[in-house]
């Protein structure tokens, strides 16, 4: 898969996972694993610029499994703008979709 297609398909993955409820970061991967081939040096660079971007917050959660957990909680700002790609996705699908069953 185009490298810059999948980029933007992981992010909305990552925005839309969130927005059900806060994640850290290995659990984001496995859910995105599990339907996509994705591993965590493509998912953690995602994070970060979407936090950087004020589309999430981050907090620290101890764990009883091991070390404390940074989760992720998406913003008024992420949920904008997952709003918005989400109608971009659909429009960009719609479009393919008609050339395709053209095709």
């Amino acid at each position: 898969m185009n490298t810059q297609f999948r980029k933007g398909v992981l992010e909305i993955c990552v925005l839309a996972l969130i927005s059900k409820k806060d994640m850290y970061g290995y659990e984001i991967v496995q859910s995105i694993s599990k339907v996509i081939d994705v591993n965590e040096g493509t998912i953690y660079p995602i994070l970060r610029r979407l936090t950087k971007d004020e589309y999430f917050e981050t907090y620290i959660l101890e764990s009883n499994e091991g070390p404390a957990r940074k989760y992720y909680k998406i913003t008024a700002d992420g949920i904008n703008n997952l709003n918005k790609l989400v109608r971009e996705w659909k429009d960009f699908v719609g479009a393919v979709d008609v050339i395709l069953n053209e095709y």
